[in-house]
């Protein structure tokens, strides 16, 4: 539940105050510095406080998923960010995703990532999580699907050369994506929820698709 309304001394009804926003930093990312002051749950308005935001864009995520054999699509890549906390192996195992441009549609970026990142062909696709990357510093959300997709022959190298991508795909039984979860072999966190999404959701997911 979000603060009351209750307040005195600010216009009603308004629970954050933007008193300032600038783009600090303009690279290949953007850092946006506001200044701001927000309702508190004990009532009133707290003081002015300045936070820098990273600003990366939306994303669409997806799990190609093959109802035949309830195996799934997973890729495997570098991550400067990995790398950048000191971990000597900084390739790590993910799920398709993308960013969403101005206009588009997640669920039509989900299934053209999962083209160009695994070579799969989704024909369909359930929403499935909505949710937040990292809301304390990055206004990112990310809206996860599972996509229909024939599996049998899907694997080896795929990416935009032209984008730096050099992604290894693979797939794997959706059990065995579970216990890579609880082994420590998967570690990002929008894999882990949408698998296990998936997970909890596959009785009804293969018979919509039976």
């Amino acid at each position: 539940m979000p603060p009351s309304d209750n307040n005195d001394n600010e216009p009603s009804g308004q629970r954050v105050i933007l008193i300032d926003r600038k783009t600090v930093y303009q690279g290949y990312f953007r850092v946006d510095r506001y200044v701001l002051r927000h309702r508190l749950f004990a009532g009133g308005m707290g003081p002015p406080i300045s936070r820098e935001i990273f600003e990366r864009g939306h994303a669409a995520a997806v799990i190609p998923y093959d109802p035949a054999t309830g195996h799934v699509a997973l890729i495997e890549q570098f991550r400067p960010g990995v790398y950048a906390r000191g971990v000597d192996d900084p390739w790590i195992v993910e799920i398709v995703a993308g960013v969403i441009e101005e206009d588009e549609e997640a669920a039509n970026v989900a299934i053209r990532e999962a083209a160009e990142e695994a070579g799969c062909h989704i024909t369909d696709i359930v929403p499935a999580l909505s949710f937040y990357v990292s809301p304390g510093g990055s206004s990112e959300h990310c809206q996860g699907f599972v996509g229909r997709a024939d599996l049998s022959d899907v694997g080896g190298i795929h990416g935009l050369a032209e984008e730096g991508e050099d992604i290894r795909v693979f797939t794997l039984p959706l059990a065995a994506a579970i216990q890579a979860i609880d082994d420590g072999m998967i570690t990002f966190l929008p894999a882990i929820a949408l698998l296990q999404w998936l997970a909890r959701h596959e009785g009804e997911v293969r018979a919509r698709w039976a």
